[in-house]
């Protein structure tokens, strides 16, 4: 196996461990809308259930229009990147490493979505009374996998204007 693959199936399975052993503790020791202040004023551990998508968005859908547009979303996102990464063997290690944790991050979530029908959400920052909505281990995988993938954007717009 090539340093990329390792790469990327190393950093894919400590995601989606690492999301699920998480929600498994935050499931089986606290109850549901519990919550313990970490920073007080700041952060907190707060055990919610979050039918929709980011932002709750399709939380108003009906639950199997909502299920079944998450769970095809997410599997069509994880079969594309996977496309992809075969397809594209110039991809660079940055580029693989962002990709391995939105994949990483995707497939944790839709485990909860198919055990589940719905996603343990745990992480909650907010200041005064602004919150930020819950989030949970896999939605950080894919928000710092867009980071990255941003990041390796401009390098290779920055580095296609050099030549």
């Amino acid at each position: 196996m090539d340093r990329k693959k390792g790469v990327f199936f190393i950093t894919l399975l400590l995601v989606v461990g690492f999301d699920q052993i998480s929600k498994i503790y935050i499931s089986s020791t606290m109850s549901l809308h519990a919550s313990h202040p970490v920073i007080d004023g700041f952060f907190n551990i707060t055990y919610v259930r979050n039918p929709g998508a980011a932002f709750g968005f399709l939380t108003s859908a009906t639950p199997l229009f909502r299920s079944v547009f998450l769970i095809a979303v997410s599997a069509a996102a994880i079969v594309m990147i996977l496309y992809f990464l075969t397809k594209n063997r110039s991809a660079g290690m940055l580029l693989t490493f962002a990709l391995s944790l939105i994949v990483g991050g995707a497939a944790g979530n839709l485990l909860d979505r198919l055990r589940f029908g719905n996603v343990v959400d745990f992480l909650d920052f907010y200041i005064a009374s602004y919150h930020w909505p819950a989030f949970n281990v896999a939605d950080s995988a894919i928000s710092v996998g867009a980071v990255l993938l941003i990041v390796e954007m401009f390098r290779k717009k920055s580095g296609s204007l050099r030549q």
